[in-house]
């Protein structure tokens, strides 16, 4: 059984290891590979937001810019226009933690002040050095994703928890709380459909570091290249590895369908737990 504790996200306090947590995924972007320019509108950022609080939801994480492969840049500029509208919005109107998915500094300093709870880095605070730094000066939980500028692995998963060390370390050094680190396996990050596979059957080695860790495959190529399927129709792939990652320790899920996902986790925690999670 995974420990129990708190995440303390300002105040919002999320229960770690009691039951799986759900991370809804609202991506305010053009082109996002799988929901690109479905949520640009404030109306309608806002209603997916209720809807996905409404299916059980237990933290909202905002997006103004891409990560898919080949995707445009954003500058900051234009990307705190994207955001910051829709993190006031939500943070009077959800009573549940939002996150802001930034690797830029700045972005993620501006969007706390306006009222986001989390920092979701998927550089795990090595792009901007400063990350780390407005982690710490606002007591907030960050997300630290592993990834890198090449997939030159001597050996990939020493190499691979070699990352994730280095991403914790340069939180600590800057002040972050030890409680409040979160740790992503960056699954479709510089890594082959192989290496996303062994990192699946090795999650329980990244729970064993300590920290919480949050699983983010939803709908992503690795799911397509096994099942050969568009990126609309891997539900079901997506549902086999929130069922696995849930099996193996992880504490949080990053997923569009959370409606679909939330029943996922709650079966495989009434399984593994015994009685039926609350929330």
């Amino acid at each position: 059984m995974r420990n129990r504790r708190e995440l303390v996200c300002s105040r919002h306090v999320l229960p770690i290891g009691e039951r799986t947590l759900v991370m809804g995924i609202l991506n305010v972007t053009p082109d996002s590979f799988s929901d690109g320019g479905r949520f640009v509108d404030l109306n309608q950022a806002l209603a997916q937001a209720r809807a996905m609080v409404e299916a059980g939801a237990d933290i909202i994480d905002i997006g103004g810019e891409s990560t898919r492969p080949g995707a445009e840049p954003v500058d900051e500029a234009e990307e705190l226009d994207r955001v910051l509208p829709i993190i006031r919005l939500l943070s009077a109107e959800l009573d549940v933690p939002l996150s802001i998915d930034t690797y830029k500094a700045v972005v993620a300093d501006r969007a706390i002040a306006a009222g986001a709870h989390i920092i979701n880095d998927v550089w795990g605070a090595k792009r901007d050095p400063q990350m780390a730094g407005v982690a710490a000066r606002h007591g907030v939980p960050i997300i630290l994703m592993h990834n890198r500028t090449n997939t030159d692995y001597t050996d990939f998963f020493a190499d691979y928890i070699k990352d994730l060390r280095e991403s914790v370390q340069i939180a600590l050094d800057a002040g972050v709380k030890q409680e409040q680190i979160i740790l992503d396996p960056g699954i479709g990050f510089v890594k082959s459909v192989d290496q996303n596979l062994e990192t699946m059957r090795r999650l329980d080695d990244l729970v064993a570091l300590g920290y919480p860790v949050l699983l983010a495959t939803s709908r992503k190529r690795m799911i397509g290249h096994v099942l050969d399927l568009p990126v609309d129709e891997r539900v079901e792939g997506t549902a086999a590895t929130v069922a696995l990652g849930v099996a193996k320790g992880c504490h949080m899920v990053r997923v569009h369908d959370v409606k679909e996902m939330k029943r996922v986790t709650k079966m495989m925690d009434a399984m593994l737990k015994g009685g039926i999670p609350v929330g």
